[in-house]
């Protein structure tokens, strides 16, 4: 008897607070996008149509919503932003949403330690409202998806998609300020030959002054023996941004035969197709 009793409550112990688990319905994910220099991070659970109607019925229209499913959606952010045209600084924030048939409401909100909704609304710790378009579109999005799209050095979309509803709320990023402040801090303290390149770089990118640029490709140009084909490929587009298309020219040559001896297929074309629009 005293076995049988030590044999039932070593089973109890073994198996008397054991935990059942079972799939979470609407499954955890995560996101980090870098855009510009600023990384974004996104937390959410991702509810699925499951052949029900979702908005205006599953998710009424005119309430606030938790913008995906079980603990607050959330998005963190590591530079200061704009959000729908409103400035947010960085932080960590809950995202909710007031789905309308024509446009939504996209809020971000302090408190981040809900399941849900706040048990009570608080304006106070709203930082930013983006009041933007519902779009209808014609693929079926079956599981509820968070993402950036339009993705330039200094702006983005974060998309919102269910069912055949897609919102985009536009963001703005410090990207300009933050490699000005780099470019001025590594220009004063003898910079590289890498250095100049990508200064050159960026200014010729995002279409800034295009002498300056000229100035930092030749300088870096200059410092090194052996010129990469892709570094003589920005110099000749640079050059012929200045309107001195016999210098492009040159250059354009040069890289070509140095795509050529490397077999980058890619520059070859693109050396190929300058040198033709430049009437070479």
């Amino acid at each position: 008897m005293k076995q049988l009793f030590l044999l039932s409550l070593s089973f109890v112990m073994s198996f008397g607070y054991s935990q059942l688990q079972t799939p979470q319905p609407s499954t955890a994910s995560s996101l980090e996008q870098v855009i510009g220099l600023t990384t974004f991070k996104v937390q959410y659970a991702r509810p699925s149509a499951k052949d029900r109607k979702v908005f205006g019925d599953l998710i009424p229209y005119g309430k606030k919503w938790r913008t995906g499913a079980n603990f607050n959606t959330l998005i963190e952010f590591s530079d200061d932003i704009v959000f729908g045209g409103q400035e947010v600084k960085a932080g960590k924030y809950a995202i909710y949403s007031k789905p309308k048939p024509d446009q939504w409401k996209v809020y971000l909100y302090s408190d981040i330690d809900n399941w849900g909704l706040p048990q009570d609304w608080e304006e106070e710790k709203v930082v930013a409202v983006a009041q933007v378009e519902r779009q209808k579109v014609e693929h079926f999005t079956e599981t509820f998806s968070i993402g950036f799209n339009a993705i330039s050095t200094s702006t983005a979309h974060l998309q919102f998609a269910w069912e055949n509803t897609l919102v985009e709320v536009p963001i703005e990023v410090p990207t300009d300020q933050k490699v000005e402040a780099s470019i001025k801090e590594v220009m004063s303290d003898a910079p590289e030959a890498r250095d100049y390149y990508q200064a050159a770089a960026y200014y010729f990118e995002t279409k800034k002054d295009v002498n300056q640029a000229k100035n930092w490709i030749d300088t870096a140009m200059n410092q090194m023996e052996e010129k990469p084909f892709w570094m003589l490929r920005l110099q000749s587009l640079i050059h012929a941004e200045t309107g001195d298309k016999d210098s492009a020219i040159k250059l354009a040559k040069k890289s070509l035969k140095a795509a050529e001896k490397a077999g980058n297929d890619d520059y070859i074309k693109m050396n190929k197709d300058s040198l033709n629009e430049w009437g070479a």
